[in-house]
């Protein structure tokens, strides 16, 4: 299990990850094939890579030969089976639901080989957890990458109880060919970033809900005062505040109530106040 033998690959999910997975894969000279069931989510996720590369040439970030050669290895796939044939490495990055990941590792276990690499984009969930629905759980591992996918260049490579060496050392090496930086992290509730990016956030959304400051005020002080490439409000808003929740919630459960998340959020997510997604979340993005 080697990294700089993987041809081919599979992103399962056409989501605000899963399609910058993909083109990251791509763009490191990965066939890369992009599945999703729904057909509108697969042309949407497709379409955002065809927008990003353009984009990345016009800003002399990305060379134009590159671009179409990225292009020309990506493909879509709504089904699974034709989505995986023949892939070296899977990457899941379905919604942060503990039994559809299961049942989608366990399929994906029983259909590939042994020398496939199986990877989560979890955010917080036990790579352990999901790992035990395979009967080979050796060659499963997380890899976290962060949104903007194609932009970050962090990726949390999460060793579950079961993980072998030789995978957590593929899916490091893997991530280095995408042109990322991997840092190396035990199974734990929220890993090492997400546990810290959660803290950070809520407390943002308590001062918001307080009225210490607006949500623009709120991330300046996080950008300008600290540094942070986005202020934790705008993050929440492009990673999802419903996914935010769950993540909250996993995490209250997993360590105690200092991550219960605040009302503003649960009553946002109610309303349908989902962030960029939905059109609205702590800021208007219509």
């Amino acid at each position: 299990m080697q990294a700089d033998q993987i041809r081919t690959a599979a992103v399962l999910g056409a989501g605000t990850m899963g399609h910058g997975i993909a083109q990251s894969l791509a763009l490191c000279g990965i066939e890369t094939r992009l599945f999703d069931l729904d057909a509108g989510a697969l042309e949407r996720g497709l379409a955002a890579v065809a927008a990003n590369l353009k984009q990345g040439v016009e800003k002399g970030k990305v060379d134009s030969q590159a671009r179409d050669a990225a292009l020309a290895r990506l493909s879509g796939a709504r089904e699974l089976d034709a989505a995986v044939a023949g892939a070296g490495a899977v990457i899941e990055a379905v919604p942060e639901k503990l039994e559809l990941k299961r049942t989608l590792f366990a399929r994906l276990d029983a259909a590939l080989g042994e020398g496939v690499l199986l990877a989560s984009n979890t955010s917080s969930l036990s790579i352990s957890e999901i790992a035990s629905a395979c009967r080979r759980p050796a060659r499963v591992v997380g890899m976290h990458f962060f949104n903007p996918v194609h932009i970050m260049k962090l990726v949390e490579v999460v060793r579950g109880r079961a993980t072998s060496e030789p995978a957590a050392r593929c899916a490091l090496e893997l991530a280095r060919r995408m042109g990322k930086e991997p840092i190396d992290v035990q199974d734990s509730p929220g890993f090492a970033s997400s546990r810290l990016g959660i803290a950070i956030g809520l407390e943002a959304m308590r001062m918001l809900e307080a009225g210490v400051a607006s949500a623009e005020d709120i991330d300046k002080a996080m950008t300008l005062g600290y540094g942070f490439p986005m202020g934790p409000l705008r993050l929440t808003d492009l990673v999802g505040l419903d996914v935010r929740l769950a993540i909250s919630e996993y995490l209250a459960r997993e360590l105690g109530p200092r991550f219960e998340a605040p009302e503003l959020l649960r009553a946002k997510v109610a309303r349908g106040e989902l962030g960029k997604k939905s059109g609205r979340g702590f800021y208007d993005w219509g």
